[in-house]
């Protein structure tokens, strides 16, 4: 079925954020062209006289990160180039993020010269599965012990260690799709979500847990916390503690760390085994100008929600 079938599409507010008035406490929420915190760029003063859309409406951005499609859990405004879905028969939350994810699907289809301003309409969207008709998922809020009180971060005061002085490295093996089917072990690919997990497959682990992976190509510097025995391809790196243990705050902290030399690398550029070992990273150091993993393991740990971790 079309987009059109399964829903009326209204036409934005297209309010430009700098000319409305912000209201973090109160306000509405103002909805942008992008891909990020469900869309929402902002909190604004409602306008006495434009009614604001409805909560669970679908926001769908037609520029920007085009296709970018959220359920909007409270009323909200819109910027230019975003679209108002309103399902023409009553649908449930689950059904409403399956659509959303169909959407922005279509996403390939798009670049900066072409919006969706007049194909969103007819993009074709699938059967709703059985599994989902009566799927149904825990959206309570997630809770927390730990209150705000995060460790000082002073980075002038971090020292710079060559990071083959740090980690011991791997190459992931190249795997081929023929040799791939469904199982229970973790495939870390060269992508930026998800952990690097791009599917499950049935191949005994080559690694295991508790160590970082680091993509030298595809998403070149994406890096994660394993925690698990995995496979993963030839496009990333094996990251392993040299005289040090490494756990899973340690490894929070530092593929932060890591993510911070992306910059230096594209797809014509790639992060080669080579380059990885010689690359500097700044990390909180004690007196002795060795890192402090214990202060880094403790600043996780002080961070709101990391007892979810």
């Amino acid at each position: 079925m079309k987009v059109s079938e399964l829903f009326t599409l209204h036409q934005g507010n297209s309010f430009e954020l700098i000319n409305m008035e912000i209201d973090r406490q109160s306000g509405i929420n103002f909805v942008a062209r992008t891909g990020e915190n469900n869309g929402v760029a902002a909190r604004i003063k409602a306008i006495e006289t434009i009614a604001p859309f409805p909560a669970g409406y679908i926001s769908v951005a037609l520029g920007g990160s085009v296709l970018s499609s959220f359920v909007q859990y409270k009323p909200f405004y819109t910027s230019f180039h975003v679209m108002a879905l309103e399902p023409q028969k009553e649908m449930r939350l689950e059904e409403k993020l399956f659509y959303c994810h169909c959407i922005k699907m279509n996403t390939y289809r798009y670049r900066y010269g072409r919006q969706a301003n007049k194909t969103l309409k007819n993009i074709v969207l699938p059967e709703l599965p059985n599994w989902l008709r009566s799927y149904t998922v825990d959206y309570s809020r997630i809770k927390t012990e730990i209150k705000k009180r995060e460790l000082p971060l002073n980075m002038s005061t971090w020292k710079k260690f060559k990071m083959d002085d740090i980690f011991i490295f791997h190459k992931g093996k190249r795997i081929i799709k023929e040799d791939m089917t469904q199982g229970n072990t973790n495939f870390i690919a060269s992508i930026d979500s998800n952990n690097g997990i791009r599917e499950k497959i049935d191949i005994s682990p080559a690694h295991q847990g508790n160590c970082i992976t680091v993509n030298y190509n595809g998403s070149v510097g994406e890096a994660f916390y394993q925690n698990v025995p995995f496979c993963a391809s030839d496009d990333v790196n094996i990251l392993l503690p040299k005289n040090w243990i490494l756990n899973k705050y340690i490894g929070l902290f530092l593929v932060t760390v890591i993510r911070f030399n992306k910059y230096r690398f594209g797809y014509g550029r790639k992060w080669t085994l080579d380059k990885m070992k010689e690359t500097i990273i700044a990390l909180p150091s004690m007196s002795d100008n060795t890192p402090d993993w214990q202060y880094m393991e403790n600043y996780i740990k002080a961070l709101q929600y990391s007892d979810k971790i």
